[in-house]
């Protein structure tokens, strides 16, 4: 078996999922890691599957995009390789930082300016514009992979100083206590 990652993207509706996992089950492939969602009313779905040997990449374009063109969806696939994993990966504590502020741009770029300075990784990012100047219309949640060895002093005053800048309400937690609290 060889990975592939096939990437599906196009306006929302219902059976999307449904039409992408029956077309890898037809051909064989096991999918072994999926994410999804719905930016506004766009779909995103990235899933990872191993394939059939025997099934060429091209063949599985084709059974994909004719099974799902004719739902406006658009495919892409990328083979994986041992080269595409990390070669060292830091020992690491997931984190989680929220930002609220006014709408503008650049949040974005600024937060992940600083995070990428200090070795911390985004694992995940969901961003919510709805505009204006309503600090709780505009959130952001990063969860992160912050080095064990990065001098958290130093990028706890690194993001405040950003968030300041941008007018943002900043919070920084570990993960598990994140969870904790925001548990329903």
């Amino acid at each position: 078996m060889k990975k592939m990652i096939i990437s599906v993207l196009g306006c929302d509706r219902p059976g999307i999922i449904a039409a992408v996992t029956r077309i890898l089950f037809e051909q064989d492939c096991n999918i072994e890691n999926v994410s999804q969602t719905i930016l506004q009313n766009e779909f995103s779905g990235i899933f990872i599957v191993s394939v059939p040997k025997t099934l060429s990449e091209q063949d599985l374009h084709r059974y994909l995009d004719d099974g799902l063109s004719p739902m406006g969806l658009h495919v892409y696939e990328k083979r994986l390789s041992v080269a595409d994993a990390p070669q060292t990966s830091l020992a690491s504590e997931p984190f989680v930082v929220v930002t609220k502020g006014p709408d503008r741009k650049g949040l974005v770029a600024g937060i992940t300016a600083i995070l990428a300075a200090h070795r911390v990784n985004v694992t995940n990012l969901q961003a919510v514009f709805k505009g204006g100047d309503d600090p709780n219309a505009n959130i952001m949640i990063y969860e992160v992979d912050i080095p064990t060895d990065a001098n958290h002093q130093v990028l706890r005053r690194d993001l405040r100083e950003k968030a300041l800048a941008m007018s943002l309400d900043i919070s920084i937690q570990h993960k598990l206590i994140f969870e904790a609290i925001n548990r329903v």
